[in-house]
């Protein structure tokens, strides 16, 4: 079964809510391999959306299209979820740079994020 890393852009299945269809859409994992991931089966996701949307408290722009496999420009939105592996439709990229710095708080799968924190089992890490 695959098992992703944090930080990987990954395509899932998104249903709407008003008729029975679903599409593809990018994720960000947000839960860490070791402690969760793969001991799991499932990640932890945030979801991205186009840039053009309206923006919400904690939103956090994509600058390196390339690297993440995003074809337009689009926002990490802080609305998470957890989804099962076998239902990742493939990886997409990676978030190398953002222009923001989020501060990753270890707690298995219960991982927190934070804009700042003086926790020693916290990582900083520029998405």
């Amino acid at each position: 079964m695959p098992s992703f890393e944090r930080f990987e852009v990954v395509r899932v299945p998104c249903p709407f809510t008003d008729r029975q269809a679903e599409r593809n859409r990018p994720a960000l994992i947000v839960s860490d391999r070791a402690a969760c991931n793969r001991p799991a089966g499932h990640s932890g996701m945030a979801m991205i959306t186009s840039a053009g949307h309206a923006l919400w408290p904690l939103d956090v722009s994509s600058t390196d299209l390339k690297s993440a496999g995003l074809p337009a420009p689009s926002i990490v939105r802080f609305k998470l979820f957890t989804l099962d592996h076998r239902l990742v439709r493939g990886k997409l990229g990676r978030l190398v740079r953002a222009g923001v710095s989020l501060t990753i708080c270890r707690g298995g799968c219960h991982d927190s994020i934070a804009r700042e924190s003086t926790e020693r089992s916290c990582e900083t890490a520029a998405i």
